[in-house]
């Protein structure tokens, strides 16, 4: 019997070493409020209200826009979008601007609104209210989407009312409603430091992610924006709905990294293979990336109408500048070109990035990584630690109201070589409340590396940010306990919370706990693989395909092995592929079979299909890695 794996996963900061929606009514109505009357101008709502409403018509949606509403401008507004939703199969509606609660109820404020007491709130603003009454004329899906949290801009004038709370209110739902906030109720949100909200461009990096339910698709949104701001926002949403919704209903496919690599190979062209080293230097796919460009590649310029295609799904669902100008460029009478000019008009250059997101490229940590950043491995931020030092440094007084930007200092500092500044930088943010320095700090302690060795402060470090919302603090402790005999009950109820909000480690490390039957069953553990593999751990996939393979509290299942190591050794580091051509013995001879047959299908494999291994099997194998998902072969 082979072992999935000898333990659990500790989360580690690295420190020291190193298709479009399926035809539907969909109606929008888009409203950003940058330009105020009473206040200062809010850089980012105009923008995100801009970028949403691209976003939205691509999918498919009739999008009304309004960019600094008035009061009076409002009522008219709401009353073309209640006439829209009457026959519509989905309404949604997105508000970015200044917005706060009182006496319990939400208030969305114009850009005329004078408010300069408690009694002005309701003949000066929206209540949201008579949003929610334009959208009930919808029989469908209905989802609120509010980036209006930013705090009280009214200053004394109700500085002092306590009537006026901090934030929005939570609302009650109704039927087939779906409410989603920028960050928890009650709380305030960044208004962000580059062309969007934190949350805005969470959101812009996960909607058109094809087959992804909403439920899902929040769990990534929410995910980017805790790792963004250190655990200083978290989105929120509250949810009546009783069927499902896909802002994408194309099938689902792998991960935009492996979609690149794939495209860049197959397509044997060098500049794709730049950008995916670029992106992701610490990709699955790199090491091999860089060979192909070191040995040189056959070059085959993308012209055809596939490659087009394929170009332009994964440039717009990553946002990628560099692939869209690429789009641009090789396709100029393209049919996605209108689209592609309208995006990359909303997607800064390089040479435009404001300091937080230069700060943010060179130093977050692969742990923090998001759909826009991949993070940064400590021995390539030791290569270009003095940049990030000055970037995080400008960071740092650009936003000195959100410590992320000093944890993101202290690591570049660390990889400097100034480990006494870092560790006070460290110390600084975790007190200001980052939760990746608390981590960091706590892994400093633990190990007494620039810190006497301090235990007990580790654990107490950990649980604050536990307790904070930190995913890898929650799994770190869940290990601790589990390897140090302590409760695991506890243990375990943290390993679920981490997984229940976003975690893959947590789901993996789920998987080995129940086919050990340490918790629930053995029948689960393939669940939590699948689940964890899916959430981006590829190596989930090799122990799912183990159980199927070996039938280990679960019926044997050879093809579905197969569809596990098919997708596996496209998304992987090549453990797979690796454990395919060169012990080939562990496996049954009927999941290898299985595998020929679909690599058969694919037109990869052409040899007789009999479960036995040899040249022309990993040849296949070695094809359908480097093009199986951008040739458009799923595997079923």
């Amino acid at each position: 019997m082979r072992q999935v794996l000898c333990g659990l996963l500790l989360v580690l900061s690295v420190l020291v070493t190193g298709g479009s929606a399926a035809a539907q009514n969909r109606v929008a109505l888009v409203i950003g409020n940058s330009d105020y009357t009473q206040f200062n101008t809010l850089e980012n709502p105009r923008n995100d209200a801009l970028d949403i409403s691209v976003a939205l018509r691509g999918l498919g949606f009739q999008v009304m826009l309004e960019i600094d509403v008035t009061k009076d401008r409002m009522a008219r507004v709401l009353a073309d979008f209640a006439s829209a939703a009457e026959g519509a199969d989905t309404v949604l509606f997105f508000y970015a601007g200044h917005g706060f609660q009182a006496d319990g109820r939400n208030y969305l404020v114009p850009a005329d609104a004078v408010i300069r007491s408690a009694s002005d709130v309701t003949k000066e603003t929206d209540g949201l209210e008579r949003v929610l009454d334009a959208m009930q004329r919808s029989k469908g899906v209905k989802l609120v989407f509010l980036d209006a949290c930013r705090d009280n801009p009214f200053g004394a004038a109700l500085e002092q009312e306590s009537r006026v709370g901090k934030g929005l209110a939570r609302v009650g739902t109704e039927a087939d409603f779906m409410f989603v906030y920028a960050t928890q109720p009650d709380n305030v949100a960044y208004d962000g430091t580059g062309r969007n909200s934190f949350f805005t461009e969470a959101l812009l990096h996960h909607i058109y992610t094809p087959g992804q339910d909403i439920q899902q698709m929040m769990i990534g949104v929410r995910r980017d924006v805790r790792a963004a701001t250190g655990g200083r926002q978290i989105p929120f949403e509250n949810s009546s709905l009783t069927r499902q919704f896909r802002f994408d209903d194309g099938p689902q496919s792998i991960s935009e990294e492996s979609l690149l690599y794939q495209l860049a190979v197959n397509a044997g062209d060098p500049q794709l293979l730049s950008l995916y080293v670029d992106r992701y230097p610490g990709g699955a796919h790199v090491d091999e990336a860089v060979a192909h460009l070191r040995t040189g590649t056959r070059t085959r310029a993308l012209n055809l109408a596939d490659d087009a295609d394929r170009l332009w799904e994964l440039a717009r669902r990553s946002r990628m500048r560099p692939l869209m100008e690429v789009y641009l460029e090789r396709y100029p009478d393209g049919a996605h070109v209108d689209e592609a000019q309208q995006l990359l008009e909303s997607i800064p250059r390089p040479e435009d990035a404001l300091p937080g997101s230069i700060c943010q490229r060179l130093a977050t940590h692969p742990r923090d990584a998001t759909a826009d950043n991949s993070g940064v491995p400590f021995e390539l931020l030791q290569a270009n630690a003095l940049n990030a030092v000055r970037a995080c440094s400008a960071a740092v007084s650009q936003s000195p109201d959100l410590p992320h930007y000093a944890a993101l200092l202290a690591r570049a500092t660390w990889a400097a070589g100034d480990t006494r500044q870092a560790v006070r930088l460290y110390k600084d943010a975790a007190a200001r409340g980052d939760l990746r320095a608390m981590v960091s700090l706590a892994q400093l302690y633990e190990t007494g590396t620039g810190v006497d060795p301090d235990p007990a402060r580790a654990m107490e470090l950990n649980r604050t940010a536990a307790e904070g919302g930190s995913l890898d603090a929650m799994i770190n402790l869940a290990v601790t306990m589990l390897e140090g005999g302590g409760d695991s009950t506890d243990a375990i109820a943290l390993m679920k919370r981490a997984a229940a909000e976003g975690s893959a480690t947590a789901r993996y490390n789920l998987g080995v706990l129940a086919q050990d039957g340490q918790v629930d069953s053995p029948a689960d553990a393939l669940k939590y693989f699948t689940d964890a593999a899916h959430d981006g751990a590829p190596g989930a996939y090799l122990a799912a395909a183990i159980l199927l393979d070996e039938g280990r509290g679960v019926a044997r299942d050879p093809g579905q092995a197969a569809n596990m190591l098919l997708r596996g050794a496209a998304e992987d580091s090549g453990e797979i592929l690796r454990r395919l051509t060169e012990s080939a013995d562990q496996w049954s001879r009927d999941t290898i079979a299985a595998t020929q047959e679909r690599l058969k299908a694919a037109g990869y494999y052409t040899s007789t299909v009999d479960g036995l291994p040899g040249q022309n099997f990993s040849a296949a194998l070695a094809q359908w890695r480097n093009g199986g998902f951008v040739a458009r072969v799923l595997v079923n």
